[in-house]
């Protein structure tokens, strides 16, 4: 199975420092992914030769550390199924879910789930990764979502939710138009009484915060363009039934109706993210899938 390590080359610069010191500050590695790797017999290399983090490196050595682990479980068994793959590099993937595809395995879902998936692509490509979701779509949103290969991924692109490294653009299509052309839903999320399942906006609940701008208005309904600042369960689904204009088909906060489409018609159609080893800018986007684009008049789709 292919293993990934990150390299550091040990300049003049650096020379004289603990290995501890240098994972930690230059690489970037917390605690947490250093007691996973450090007791594998590759897990910290110094040219080639395990050592203990509190050597201290000398001018022209190679510093490696594993960020994967062999035999990860990660939560999620291999079960072949479909992928959609819009971007995989040795660090991170970048899918595009289908609706109706949960995203983890859980109750009753134990095979046929993205992480599953996700986990037979690996075993059959040889790739030693594991499944680390960095955020969540609901079951019935489609589109764009980012998964870490490891732990240090993981952390590295958590930090950057909620911060403008790293952007989710969504679109939605609502029954009804919001009251402006473009606005901003400030309004705390919790619990809605009585329901184990939903979310209300409550004086109580957690900030939550949601950009949108409208791009079509579609007879009843309305396209809408939407950017999460915050990252609340059912975020933009509350927010949009809170303006008077929930998503079309949106079972839980408005008008289910199997006729139009058998799910809330949201979609992540853009995403944004500084790459968490190089830094790089990466940028993606999915087109409308079919069951959202059947809303819009033909002539109305760009």
């Amino acid at each position: 199975m292919s293993a990934r390590y990150l390299t550091l080359n040990i300049t003049s610069d650096l020379a004289g420092q603990e290995v501890n010191t240098l994972l930690r500050r230059t690489l970037g590695l917390s605690g947490t992914v250093l007691r996973r790797v450090k007791w594998l017999e590759d897990g910290i290399t110094l040219d080639g030769v395990r050592v203990n983090v509190r050597v201290r490196v000398k001018e022209g050595q190679t510093l490696a550390v594993r960020v994967t682990a062999p035999g990860e479980f990660s939560g999620a068994a291999p079960s072949p199924g479909p992928l959609d793959i819009v971007y995989e590099d040795p660090d991170l993937i970048v899918l595009n879910k289908a609706p109706g595809v949960l995203v983890h395995p859980g109750h009753g879902h134990f095979d046929d789930t993205l992480g599953n998936f996700l986990m037979h692509h690996y075993k059959m490509a040889g790739d030693e990764a594991g499944f680390h979701p960095v955020h969540r779509l609901d079951k019935g949103t489609s589109g764009l979502i980012v998964i870490a290969k490891h732990p240090h991924a993981q952390e590295k692109l958590k930090n950057q939710l909620h911060t403008g490294a790293f952007r989710r653009v969504y679109l939605a299509v609502c029954d009804g138009t919001p009251p402006q052309p473009s606005g901003t839903v400030d309004a705390p999320i919790g619990p809605a009484e009585g329901s184990l399942v939903a979310r209300a906006v409550r004086p109580d609940g957690r900030p939550a915060r949601t950009h949108y701008r409208v791009l079509q208005t579609l007879g009843p309904r309305a396209l809408v363009e939407l950017e999460l600042e915050t990252g609340r369960t059912h975020q933009i689904r509350v927010h949009m039934a809170h303006l008077g204009c929930p998503l079309t088909g949106d079972f839980l906060y408005g008008a289910e109706d199997r006729t139009l489409i058998a799910r809330p018609a949201l979609h992540s159609a853009r995403l944004e993210l500084a790459h968490p080893i190089t830094g790089e800018r990466l940028r993606f986007a999915a087109p409308l899938p079919a069951d959202m684009a059947a809303l819009i008049p033909e002539e109305d789709i760009s």
